[in-house]
């Protein structure tokens, strides 16, 4: 159409842009979404294990725990396939029991229809006596909405051997801690919100079999997430300079790592709760056979969630399942590499 002044978009977005303006504490939702294959089919309680990329999410020192660089790819189409969800990660070991990575991940939605604003400038009584005012319904173009993440992750491991006294005996304790400093650009229409933010992230792991005296039980592990640090503020380019605020999240984990020798296998158990805008419960599994082969399962905040991977070599193939009842089943597939 010609002389097109303004644009009004659809009511969907509409109302989330809406949402942004006026309700800024919900201006990072789309960041609690949670990147990774793994971590979402156990249900998303991924603080106390977090071992693989995906953990510059869940808790970034976790990464300390590699023994090899990592690379992480990962794709989904979220919301009914309205939306597709990417994250991309690689972190590699340092000397002194260091570690560092890099994530990206993007949320985006495309072919947004647009619509002249012209249009409500009359009324229907004057459309429906006009036959070339009378809408169409067609919309007058489209755009892309992307809500990207950049992140730059450090994280160190310290050993400590606590000795109990008298008869007792030794205790060792790995501790981890993790840094994540992040780059948060957010683009709607021809607006452009960016930010910066920081999370710091704990993990401690220690013999379950001391602990208990059951000479055959694994380590547990417990787990803490900080994320957006006194807020992160998203500003945006509009005339009012308008400014949304992220609020801080706070995210704990407990895991238990299960070796199983007498069938070559392994099993994790971890629970995880937190709030963030309200308060959640993650329940997760994951049972991997001969280091070739696992099963994932959980409930995340109510849901089921359930996963598969497969592993080639230095090659990891995940798969992922989760069942939201509000936004509709959600597939996701991702491919590790250890190099």
């Amino acid at each position: 159409m010609k002389n097109i002044k303004k644009i009004f978009i659809t009511v969907l977005i509409i109302f989330t842009f809406t949402s942004i303006a006026y309700a800024g504490r919900y201006a990072g939702d789309f960041m609690l979404i949670g990147p990774g294959v793994r971590a979402v089919g156990m249900g998303s309680a991924f603080t106390a294990v977090a071992d693989d990329g995906s953990a510059a999410f869940w808790n970034a020192s976790g990464i300390a725990q590699m023994q090899r660089p990592n690379l992480e790819v990962m794709r989904a189409f979220l919301y009914e396939n309205l939306a597709a969800y990417d994250f991309v990660t690689f972190s590699i070991p340092l000397p002194a029991k260091t570690t560092i990575g890099m994530s990206y991940t993007q949320l985006s939605i495309d072919k947004i229809p647009i619509y002249d604003e012209k249009w409500l400038v009359y009324n229907v009584d004057v459309r429906s006596s006009d036959v070339d005012l009378q809408l169409t319904g067609d919309p007058d173009g489209y755009f892309t909405s992307r809500d990207q993440v950049f992140k730059f992750v450090f994280a160190k491991n310290i050993t400590q051997v606590i000795n109990l006294g008298w008869d007792l005996f030794e205790l060792p304790i790995e501790y981890y801690g993790g840094a994540v400093f992040k780059y948060i650009k957010r683009n709607l229409y021809d607006h452009i919100g960016t930010g910066t933010g920081f999370d710091l992230s704990f993990m401690m792991s220690t013999d379950f079999a001391l602990l208990t005296d059951v000479e055959w039980l694994g380590k547990i592990k417990f787990g803490t997430n900080i994320q957006d640090i006194a807020g992160t503020a998203i500003s945006w380019d509009t005339s009012s300079k308008h400014s949304d605020e992220v609020i801080t999240g706070v995210r704990y984990g407990l895991a238990v790592d299960q070796p199983l020798d007498f069938i070559n296998s392994n099993c994790i158990v971890s629970f995880d709760w937190g709030e963030m805008y309200d308060f959640k419960r993650h329940l997760g599994a994951e049972f991997t056979y001969n280091d070739i082969i696992s099963v994932r399962s959980g409930i995340d905040d109510e849901q089921f969630t359930a996963g598969l991977g497969l592993k080639f070599k230095n090659y990891m193939l995940d798969y992922a399942f989760i069942n939201n009842t509000e936004l509709g089943a959600t597939n996701r597939i991702g491919l590790r590499i250890d190099l």
